[in-house]
């Protein structure tokens, strides 16, 4: 499938005059589990969920309310994926929209692949997400390689992958380095952030 395969072909997502509206977390996870079949996909969006509400509350001092929102954008970014690859973005993004979900989660879904959806990361919400998506996988992946897993993982061993071009091929170099950038974050601190958070979630 081409890169362009998957542009949305717009720009504005939802309406602005949900915004504040956010479904439950329940809601959430029901709709994670309906669309979701596959196992280490739920787990990277529920990792990258995790990751995404870590740093609003941890780095963004946000209110409960606005770390949920993150949440909830980190938890179905992905959702489509499974039974519709190539319908991807296009598909969660209706959905939330026919649920009048807040404008920022959906923004934050749709830009969290700009190379693919044609949708530039705007907010802190949506630069994050592009941020936190491919390393998160990344990292995972180098953790179930190692016998000890996150335990005593360091920056400098994930960069050393990053480099070696075979491992986790599929994963892509470029949006990482990319995503970075956007953040003004160096990556080597968003790769401790996402080794010290994620690994609570397994």
């Amino acid at each position: 499938m081409s890169s362009h395969a998957l542009h949305l072909l717009r720009t504005t997502f939802g309406d602005p005059a949900n915004s504040g509206n956010a479904m439950s977390l329940q809601e959430a996870q029901e709709l994670l589990n309906s669309w979701v079949k596959n196992e280490r996909l739920k787990l990277h969006m529920q990792q990258v969920a995790h990751l995404m509400k870590a740093w609003a509350r941890e780095r963004l001092g946000l209110s409960e309310e606005e770390q949920h929102r993150w949440y909830l954008a980190g938890l179905l970014h992905d959702a489509d994926w499974d039974q519709w690859p190539e319908q991807h973005c296009r598909r969660i993004i209706e959905e939330l929209e026919a649920r009048r979900q807040d404008p920022a989660i959906i923004q934050a879904i749709a830009s969290h692949g700009p190379a693919y959806f044609g949708v530039e990361p705007r907010s802190a919400m949506d630069k994050m997400l592009y941020a936190f998506d491919e390393l998160s996988g990344f990292t995972h992946a180098y953790s179930l390689m190692r016998p000890e897993g996150y335990s005593g993982m360091e920056v400098k061993g994930v960069k050393k992958r990053l480099k070696d071009k075979t491992f986790a091929a599929q994963v892509s170099r470029e949006d990482i380095a990319d995503a970075s950038q956007r953040a003004a974050i160096p990556l080597e601190e968003l790769i401790q952030f996402v080794i010290t958070h994620q690994a609570d979630t397994v």
